[in-house]
């Protein structure tokens, strides 16, 4: 189920709060700056600037509760939910008479399928302002969320005797009649909102809708078209447009729609299912296979996906890969009687008689089964062999809900991290965490040496210059003659740093090597070592993996379709963060660069655990908070790792809110 419009409603009424906003607060210039710069912000949907403004907004005066509040509006349409949440609930704490708060609280909670406490929310901002129609828009959508359709329709009525003409208003509504399967009630509103707005392509696609339920597949082909030139950029239009053209025996047009949508969104497990499924159809089946290796990927827990393989693996004769992956369908759901005719059959093919016999009995005893209670299941459908399951999936179908979410703990979270932090040749310091910079004096102290006016400690890729480098190298070469072994030692550095920053990684190591032994507690050297001995590891994997291996049947196995993914030592790398430890407990970067290291490890917990530190050590610590997060996702503690994801994009981590769409959003979306 999509989320309706509740994003449009959001955004169209940013600019009449902002016109009631109190301003008394806001007295001193500094505050009106940063009010009036993240208002700007809002208004035009730049709406991570608009947090970090906000947030130093709030960071001057805890109290103004409009901070917290147009902060949550950013959030929220960053789909950080709760975040906004969180934001909502501190604005109404400061002021429990905020209508506003209660209203768009009562959307985020909707958001988070929290339907109650939404009601409730609504219940008081109506009784704080009566006179609020828009009020009645957003929770006739919270009643079309949660299945109230009469609810739902009631308060849409109630907003369209006020606002006549909303093309919105008349969408939602005639969605809310659709489910209640009335169509004709349903295309009546569809056509007054293209009436009444004949550029909102949203009309044209609910339209189109019920042209597609009518069999009525041109009427339909033409609204989607006009939706596409209305909107080239979404997905949604190209999907619904793929499956009418594949009604309408359209193949190669519904595989290029299919194929617009992945281009536009390359986590669509559903397009990957759906063009695999045209593919196999049409006798294309390597790149079948291939599609079906991405949904693998994407959701390792699809378990028509794994039967629908082994359907194209039979037609390539592939039948060891076929009878893996009806056993992969199997363990995933045990009752899958049709899974294991299917093994029967090809097990027989190969001449596994006795094993073929067994399969064929174990699905004989479920078909039984089913036939005795097929209504106490909600997957006895896979018991009926009759079945077959080579059907398109709509967006909205119910399966889609529980087998085509986004999953994180099915993909490789390393080239996802913030990455780990050195002292680098032309870096800037970090500007996360807004004014609460990190202090330890002893990263000022060692940057104050005029050897290293232009270095500093950051996790960004540096382009260096060859003057740069000559230069460097000028000043290593000086201070390597010197006869002072520290400065011996810092010559070493520089020349090291200028190796790693092209990549020569086994010479960078080798000054780094040369430093320590003549500065043995130089935490520094330790720090900048580690970091380019995990960057050579990385750089050799990146290749590795971008060869294609060769398994004992001569077969090509893509490494993206690998089980298991190969896991490298890391350990040098994590015994030079344990002597910086030894030597300066206090170092919050440490515990941060060993979470990374970790992680790359395949030691999750523990990685956690790296990162809880350097956040005790520095509580301002924006990429940890976005690490250890994506790592809880990854361990499926969803709750705690989107609250820290949330948290480092509210300090300023611009890739929180992808991971947040992808991953934090319910999966009923």
């Amino acid at each position: 189920m999509d989320r309706y419009r509740l994003k449009g409603v959001v955004k169209n009424i940013i600019l009449v709060l902002f016109l009631t906003v109190s301003t008394y607060t806001f007295a001193q210039y500094d505050k009106y700056y940063y009010f009036s710069r993240g208002r700007d912000h809002l208004i035009n949907s730049r709406y991570a600037y608009a947090i970090t403004d906000f947030s130093i907004l709030i960071q001057a005066d805890s109290s103004l509760y409009d901070g917290y509040f147009f902060r949550g509006i950013a959030k929220y349409n960053l789909n950080d939910y709760i975040g906004a949440l969180q934001d909502f609930n501190k604005a109404l704490s400061i002021n429990p008479v905020y209508t506003q708060a209660y209203h768009y609280r009562a959307i985020t909670l909707s958001q988070l399928n929290r339907f109650d406490e939404a009601m409730k929310d609504y219940e008081t901002a109506i009784d704080l302002r009566p006179d609020n129609v828009g009020i009645h828009f957003s929770r006739g959508i919270t009643y079309l969320m949660s299945q109230k359709f009469d609810k739902s329709i009631e308060d849409f009525n109630i907003f369209l005797r006020h606002e006549v003409n909303s093309s919105d208003a008349f969408v939602n509504r005639g969605t809310a009649y659709l489910m209640n399967k009335d169509t004709i009630r349903a295309l009546e509103d569809y056509n007054k909102a293209i009436y009444f707005n004949a550029f909102d392509p949203n009309g044209y696609i609910r339209r189109a809708r019920i042209f597609a339920m009518r069999n009525e597949n041109q009427k339909a082909m033409k609204d989607l078209d006009q939706a596409i030139r209305l909107d080239s950029t979404s997905s949604f239009v190209y999907f619904s447009r793929a499956l009418v053209k594949y009604a309408l025996d359209d193949y190669n047009g519904a595989l290029s729609d299919l194929t617009k949508v992945i281009a536009l969104d390359p986590y669509n497990a559903l397009s990957y299912y759906n063009r695999a499924l045209i593919r196999s159809q049409i006798g294309d089946y390597n790149n079948a296979l291939d599609d079906y290796s991405h949904v693998m990927d994407i959701n390792p827990d699809n378990v028509l996906v794994y039967f629908n393989r082994a359907a194209v693996e039979i037609e390539l004769n592939d039948y060891q890969s076929a009878i893996m992956n009806y056993t992969k369908a199997i363990e995933l759901y045990p009752d899958f009687a049709t899974a294991y005719m299917n093994r029967s059959i090809v097990k027989n093919q190969i001449g596994e008689y006795e094993s073929a016999r067994k399969d064929y009995d174990i699905a004989q005893q479920k078909i039984a089964q089913f036939r005795k209670d097929a209504s106490d299941s909600v997957f006895s459908i896979f018991a009926d062999t009759s079945k077959t399951f080579n059907k398109l999936l709509a967006l909205d179908a119910d399966f889609t809900k529980k087998t085509f979410s986004n999953r994180l703990e099915s993909r490789n979270i390393g080239p996802m991290l913030q990455p780990m932090f050195k002292l680098s040749e032309g870096a800037q310091k970090s500007t996360l965490a807004l004014d609460k910079q990190y202090f330890f004096p002893l990263i000022d102290n060692f940057l104050k040496n005029e050897n290293l006016q232009n270095v500093a400690l950051s996790n960004q890729s540096i382009e260096i210059y060859d003057t740069a480098i000559y230069k460097m190298d000028s000043i290593s070469e000086i201070l390597i003659r010197n006869a002072d072994n520290k400065a011996q030692a810092l010559g070493y550095f520089i020349r090291g740093m200028s190796q790693a920053q092209v990549q020569e990684f086994s010479s960078a190591i080798s000054n780094y090597v040369k430093a320590i032994s003549l500065d043995p507690t130089n935490i520094f050297y330790y720090l900048n070592r580690s970091v380019v001995q995990s960057e050579m590891i990385n750089y050799i994997a990146n290749i590795e993996n971008s060869i294609p291996k060769l398994s004992l049947e001569g077969n090509v196995v893509s490494s993206k379709s690998a089980i298991n993914r190969h896991v490298y030592d890391y350990n040098e790398a994590i015994n030079d963060l344990d002597k910086i430890e030894s030597l300066n407990p206090d170092f919050a970067y440490l515990y941060y660069n060993r979470g990374n290291l970790l992680c790359l490890s395949d030691k999750m917990p523990e990685a956690i655990e790296a990162y809880t530190k350097a956040i005790k050590k520095y509580p301002y610590f924006a990429e940890a908070y976005f690490n250890r997060g994506l790592v809880s996702i990854y361990l499926r503690d969803t709750e705690k790792g989107c609250i820290d994801i949330s948290k480092s994009g509210e300090m300023g981590v611009k890739d929180a809110y992808p991971i947040i769409k992808r991953y934090c959003l319910n999966e009923e979306e």
